[in-house]
Formats: structure tokens, sequence, C-alpha cells
């Protein structure tokens, strides 16, 4: 289980696969577990071979300067992170087809379609099986959510961030919540606003929102999306 060798082909394929989904090796934030894989690389994956891999590693890179301080065990090795066993299919017509697997179970909740049962017997069968898909259909699914990185740029090294912020996290929206937040140097005495916000995918617009944030003219140059995942 977890990472293999993060230096060939193998290795880089799977930690690319795992960070398709993810901005962060474990977890919501940079970690221990980030830096160990990070540590692992000797350089940047190829952007074109890689692409997910090369964005975590790039992400990973500006906290570079707080790497002893992020949380997490430093003790471990990053072959203790990563997919479990069952998670690396080797040939995925192997895998067993889960889907007919369920299908199947759901039709024989209620007994079989054996041709000598009596037309009674068929209907109360039948009858049983549509309540039941009927009440699995009505089971509402939990909102998809995402938490999303963003990148708020200030013009220049004059710019009152508390205000930014403060303009910044007015904003209200169904379905939007604001997380922490930090300011990263950039340069020159500049920093950006790094803020982590959860939103519901069908109520709000990440476009949108960032159109919004840098409607502040005053304070804002623009916005970027650092890292989204989703939960």
């Amino acid at each position: 289980m977890g990472f293999l060798e993060l230096v060939n082909d193998a290795g880089l394929t799977t930690l690319d696969k795992w960070l398709r989904t993810r901005s962060y090796i474990t977890g919501y934030g940079p970690s221990q577990a980030d830096v160990k894989c990070f540590q692992a690389l000797k350089n940047a994956p190829e952007a074109a071979r890689y692409p997910h891999a090369y964005r975590w590693y790039k992400h990973i890179s500006s906290y570079e300067p707080e790497f002893s301080s992020l949380p997490g065990d430093p003790s471990k090795a990053y072959t203790t992170y990563g997919p479990e066993q069952s998670e690396l299919t080797v040939n995925p017509k192997s895998a067993p087809n889960n889907d007919v697997d369920a299908e199947e179970d759901d039709d024989d909740l209620f007994g079989s379609d054996d041709e000598s049962e009596d037309e009674e017997a068929k209907r109360v069968r039948e009858e049983n099986l549509a309540a039941y898909k009927k009440k699995k259909e009505g089971k509402a699914k939990p909102a998809a959510k995402s938490i999303v990185t963003l990148d708020v740029k200030p013009w220049d090294d004059e710019t009152n961030m508390k205000e930014l912020e403060s303009i910044m996290r007015g904003i209200e929206l169904d379905g939007l919540t604001w997380g922490a937040s930090k300011l990263v140097p950039v340069g020159y005495g500049i920093s950006k606003l790094q803020v982590n916000i959860v939103v519901e995918d069908e109520k709000i617009s990440i476009d949108d929102l960032q159109a919004q944030i840098e409607g502040d003219e005053d304070h804002v140059q623009s916005t970027d999306v650092a890292a989204m995942q989703k939960l």
C-alpha cells in the first residue's frame, strides 16, 4: 500500500492519479505528507505527462520555507501515504463489476423469476420490488461541494489588506462558506491573500464569485484559483 518510488513512470503515474481529485496528499491543507512526497521527487513532474502531479508540486513548492512548521508526523516515510492496494487495479477487466452485481441484487431481493410461481406471487414480488426502487430513488442525495483555494492579488504594497479581506468576506451567497486565510509574500514587499472557501457546486459559480471579488477595484488587481477539490 502507499506510493511506490516517485522517480519512475509507475510511481509518478500513481501520484498523478491520486492528485487528480485532490489538492494535497491528505486532508484539506499542506502537511508533512506533502513535504515527504515533495522531497521524494528529484525534480518537478513533467507537466505534459503528469499534469495533476505537476500542479501539486508547484503549489507545494510555495510552502517550502514553512516545511518544518507544517502539521503532521515528519518521521513517516512518503510510502505510508497514497492509495490502498485495492485501488491499484492493474487490469480493469479483472476488477469485479459492482454495478452489475448491485442491479442483480436488487432484482433478487424479493424472490426469483421462476416461471413456476403463480400469478399472485409474481404480482406481490413486482409490487415489493417497485416500492423498494421508489424508496431507493427517493433518498435525497447530499449536495455536491468543493473546497477551493483562491489567491487574491492587491495592486501594490500600499494596499490595505485588512480592508481588502473585510470587503471580500462581506460577500454573502447561499452555498458559500468562507474559511481560513493567510498572507503569502510574492515579492517586492507585496503579499497576496490566500483564502479557502467551501462552495455548493450547483449554487456557486467560481467565475462569478471571482468577478464579485474583483469588483473591489480599489484593492483587488486580480484573483486566481490556486487549488480545487471535491468534498
